[in-house]
């Protein structure tokens, strides 16, 4: 099969699986050219739903709108309800409940020898993680970040310091004191491209964690600085602040001639906050709902919940030569798969047993071999897929397309189509399960 036009040729070999995946056996890459760098942009609380391009009439997106057309924008992107447990699946490949469900904040030893850095290094990358981390206090484990895989690291001290204005920022081992007088988000995007330029012999991976646009840490001692406004900064700004960092991304790649041989990959850790700090007042964080308009109708975020406002985020692709422009995909893709679509881009070696199934198929119009995407909260999950879902307590749902977080149960006599879909995800369900 070609995969990658004047890239990279892949063969595989398939074979059924009773949970209705396909699980590449035998894969073969025969390379035309260097791997090429890539970067997986990560922001935080961000729906589908929040993005110009997906519908979204309330944030100016421009940025992220040009990306999306220029390259391949996914339909069907699937994370976990919240931060924490969508990185522990980004990270190793596999589901939250298969690595024991880790303490939040936490990740286990056990498991710093498998992650997708791991394997990135493996592959002959350089490897570096800016922005959030959520993994650890850094204060307590300065090292976390090495050990599993980064070479480098520029992150913000989580439920440390102050992420925005006034920054805690650790570098490497140390606190950044001279970060302090400028803006977080500007520091973790500078400091990605200074990793870029420090070495352009080795191909990059690069795991940009943005803080945007999860609003200010709430639990530390002290109240979090304002902003210039007096108050924190609004969702409407933190989105618009968001897009403006990913067009001096993309300017920067381009000022550098690195557009064509570097995958631009965003995608978001869950959706969009429901709530978000305002300012703080006799003692408490004030926090008004956010509201946004998709698609003429008004929603308010999701950010916790397990239906679409709360687990449905965007998917762009842009690799420009490569990645035809304005791919609109419907291939399955949920949170574990990143890990095998970067170690096949990279030419590397997948460990085996991980539930992550590789998307690079969808970078040309060919299926994926994904046929359930899978999240999970609070001792509870779904799978699914692009129509239909089943909750692990048997629930059998329709999701609305036009009306984010709306699913109706589906009961007594069921089409040719939704039956099919019943028996997959039941399936699916069991083998979860047992």
């Amino acid at each position: 099969m070609q995969i990658l036009k004047g890239r990279v040729v892949v063969k595989r070999r398939c074979q059924w699986l009773l949970t209705g995946v396909f699980v590449a056996v035998g894969i073969q890459v025969v390379a035309a050219e260097p791997p090429p760098n890539i970067i997986v942009v990560m922001a935080d609380d961000v729906g589908y739903e929040a993005l110009g391009v997906y519908g979204g009439e309330s944030y100016e997106t421009p940025h992220l709108d040009a990306l999306a057309n220029s390259g391949l924008r996914g339909m069907h992107c699937y994370s976990m309800p919240v931060c924490h447990p969508t990185r522990i699946a980004f990270m190793t490949g596999q589901y939250p409940r298969h690595v024991n469900n880790p303490k939040w904040g936490s990740f286990p030893r056990v498991l710093e020898k498998k992650t997708i850095a791991q394997s990135m290094q493996q592959a002959g990358y350089r490897t570096v993680v800016t922005g959030k981390w959520q993994l650890a206090l850094l204060k307590e484990d300065l090292q976390q970040p090495h050990r599993m895989g980064f070479d480098e690291y520029c992150v913000f001290g989580w439920h440390e310091g102050p992420r925005y204005h006034d920054p805690m920022i650790y570098e490497n081992g140390e606190v950044n004191e001279a970060a302090r007088e400028q803006f977080g988000p500007d520091v973790y995007r500078e400091y990605l491209e200074q990793f870029v330029l420090a070495d352009r012999e080795k191909p990059f991976f690069a795991f940009y964690s943005m803080a945007l646009c999860h609003d200010v840490t709430d639990d530390l001692d002290e109240p979090v600085p304002y902003s210039a406004s007096g108050q924190y900064l609004t969702y409407k700004e933190m989105a618009l602040e968001m897009d403006r960092q990913m067009g001096l991304l993309v300017k920067f790649l381009e000022a550098h001639d690195l557009r064509e041989n570097t995958v631009l990959i965003f995608t978001t850790d869950n959706g969009t906050a429901a709530r978000s700090c305002s300012h703080f007042e006799n003692g408490k964080y004030i926090k008004p709902p956010v509201f946004h308009v998709f698609k003429g109708k008004r929603l308010q975020g999701g950010k916790g919940k397990l239906d679409d406002t709360g687990t449905r985020v965007p998917l762009i692709v842009s690799w420009p030569g490569t990645v035809k422009p304005g791919v609109v995909s419907n291939a399955l893709v949920d949170m574990s798969d990143f890990y095998a679509t970067c170690v096949e881009l990279a030419r590397g070696e997948l460990p085996a047993g991980l539930d992550s199934l590789s998307f690079v198929p969808a970078l040309s119009g060919q299926p994926v071999s994904r046929k359930w995407a899978y999240a999970e909260h609070g001792g509870k999950f779904w799978v699914r897929d692009q129509h239909y879902k089943m909750y692990d307590s048997g629930r059998f749902v329709v999701v609305s397309e036009e009306s984010p977080g709306v699913e109706t149960v589906l009961k007594g006599p069921l089409n040719n189509e939704a039956t099919a879909a019943q028996r997959l995800l039941e399936q699916a369900v069991e083998h979860l399960t047992n």
